[in-house]
C-alpha cells in the first residue's frame, strides 16, 4: 500500500477552528481542510475551484503524526475594513481594492488570533481508490517539492521553516509509514554529512500521538474519537462539515 508522507514545521502555524465573534482559535494539529488547501496551493488550484478541492478531500485518507504540539501564542489583532455598502458592485480582489474607499468610511474590527509556536508534525496520505483519487501520490509529492503557489501552515503569515521533503513508498500502515519516513530522513542526513561528519538540520522528533480518519489503515488502536468541523464543503462561503477523527496516544520510551 503506497503512502505519501511529508513534514510540516514552522515558527508559527495556525489550524482554524469554528470561529464565532472576535475569537479565532487554533487546533493542536493540522485540520483536513488545511491539508486540502495546502495540496491545492502546491498544485496551483484556484481557491474558487470547488470541484477540484472536493476531489482532493474525497480522494485520500489523511493521518497526522504530532511530533511537537508547540506553545500557544495569542495575538490581539486590529484591521481596517470598509462597510459592505461601499463594496457593492465594485471589484475587490485584493486588500488594496478593499481599502480604496474614503478614509472616513473605514471602520475597525478587533479579533484575537491564536498561533502555535514551534509546532512540528508529519502527514501521511493514502489514496482511497485509484478511481476517486484525482492525482497520483507521486504527482502530489512533485507538487509539494516545487509548489505553484506559496505554501503556508494555516495562515499567510505562517510559511514552512523547512522543506516538506515529501516521500512516496510502500508500507503496511500509517504507523509503519511514519517509522519508514524517519529511517529515510536519518539516512539522508548521514549522506549529507560534511567532511568533518557534521550533519545538516536536526533529526526528527518522536511522535506523541497520531490523528487519523476512517480512510487509512492506521496500524495502531485509537484511544479516543472526536468530531471535528474541518471537512471542507464550500470554500467561497467558508462552509465546513463534521467528520470523525481518531486519536492514538504514543508512549515514548524512557
Amino acid at each position: 500500500m503506497d503512502y505519501l508522507v511529508f513534514q510540516l514545521q514552522a515558527p508559527l502555524s495556525s489550524w482554524g477552528e469554528p470561529a464565532v465573534g472576535e475569537f479565532r482559535g487554533t487546533a493542536e494539529h493540522p485540520s483536513q481542510s488545511a491539508l486540502v488547501g495546502l495540496l491545492g496551493a502546491a498544485l496551483g488550484v484556484d481557491r474558487h475551484d470547488e470541484a477540484t478541492h472536493a476531489a482532493l478531500r474525497d480522494g485520500y485518507g489523511f493521518a497526522v503524526g504530532v511530533q511537537a504540539p508547540g506553545s500557544l501564542l495569542r495575538d490581539y489583532h486590529t484591521a481596517q475594513v470598509p462597510p459592505r455598502t461601499a463594496l457593492k458592485g465594485k471589484p475587490h480582489a485584493t486588500r488594496r481594492d478593499e481599502l480604496a474607499v474614503p478614509k472616513p468610511d473605514l471602520g475597525t474590527i478587533l479579533s484575537t488570533r491564536d498561533y502555535l509556536q514551534n509546532a512540528a508534525s508529519l502527514v501521511a496520505m493514502q489514496a482511497r481508490s485509484s478511481r476517486t483519487a484525482p492525482y497520483t501520490l507521486t504527482a502530489l509529492a512533485a507538487a509539494l517539492r516545487e509548489p505553484c503557489f506559496t505554501l503556508y501552515l494555516g495562515r499567510k503569515s505562517c510559511p514552512p521553516a523547512a522543506p516538506l521533503w515529501p516521500q512516496v513508498f510502500d508500507a503496511e500502515s500509517v504507523a509503519a509509514a511514519f517509522a519508514r519516513y524517519a529511517e529515510l530522513h536519518a539516512a539522508a542526513r548521514q549522506t549529507a554529512a560534511d567532511k568533518r561528519g557534521r550533519l545538516p538540520l536536526e533529526s526528527l522528533m518522536p511522535l506523541t500521538r497520531i490523528a487519523f480518519d476512517d480512510h487509512v489503515v492506521a496500524g495502531v488502536e485509537h484511544d479516543l474519537s472526536t468530531r471535528r468541523k474541518d471537512r471542507l464543503i464550500r470554500r467561497k462561503g467558508w462552509h465546513f462539515g463534521d467528520r470523525t477523527e481518531h486519536i492514538a496516544l504514543i508512549t515514548l520510551e524512557t
